[in-house]
């Protein structure tokens, strides 16, 4: 049982972020918290690209981007991993530069001075040369960089297995068990259809 830390930043991709929220929410076996942090635009960008306001029907507990209360604030709480999905490439150089001004770079920081998990679904393209360079920068600090590219040996029939491509992999990268596509164990399974 894991505690987890969940952002969604105002990059394109909101989907990933739906997607993530409706898988981690079928692994209550496997997680003893989830709480989120949403960016400034990451509700504009989910209402502009997906047409709802469905963020608002997930049962975790959601913390103010600048309430530095929130217990993964802190090297002393018990979270141990943290996935920002989508992270936006401002976001990503906040972090890199250890520039802690709000929960989701506060609490990134902590994950990486304490050793823990930082998973980034970074969302751009392409990438510049500052991009790939704070890329790097997160890495060296032991954080993951999980870049929102899709895989398609799967064979997904939906945009949302298309999504889950990634989703699998972050949640695999988190330490989670769940259910979906793995290269050479299940190659009979050519679609994830049943996955929201």
């Amino acid at each position: 049982m894991i505690k987890v830390a969940i952002a969604v930043t105002g990059a394109s991709g909101s989907i990933y972020a739906k997607v993530l929220l409706e898988q981690i929410q079928r692994l209550t076996d496997q997680v003893a918290a989830v709480d989120l942090v949403w960016s400034s635009n990451a509700y504009t960008v989910w209402q502009h690209e997906l047409g709802n306001k469905d963020y608002e029907k997930f049962p975790f507990k959601v913390w103010e981007k600048d309430d530095f209360m929130a217990p993964f604030a802190s090297g002393s709480s018990s979270y141990s991993t943290m996935i920002i999905c989508p992270c936006s490439m401002g976001t990503l150089g906040r972090i890199a530069g250890g520039i802690s001004n709000d929960l989701v770079t506060r609490t990134a920081d902590v994950m990486l001075k304490e050793r823990r998990k930082l998973i980034c679904v970074v969302r751009e393209t392409p990438y510049n040369l500052i991009h790939l360079r704070n890329m790097t920068t997160v890495t060296e600090a032991g954080g993951i960089i999980c870049p929102a590219t899709p895989s398609f040996y799967s064979k997904p029939q939906t945009i949302n297995d298309v999504a889950y491509t990634v989703i699998h992999r972050v949640l695999q990268l988190a330490g989670l068990n769940a259910d979906g596509y793995r290269w050479g164990e299940n190659p009979n399974s050519p679609s994830l259809s049943g996955h929201p």
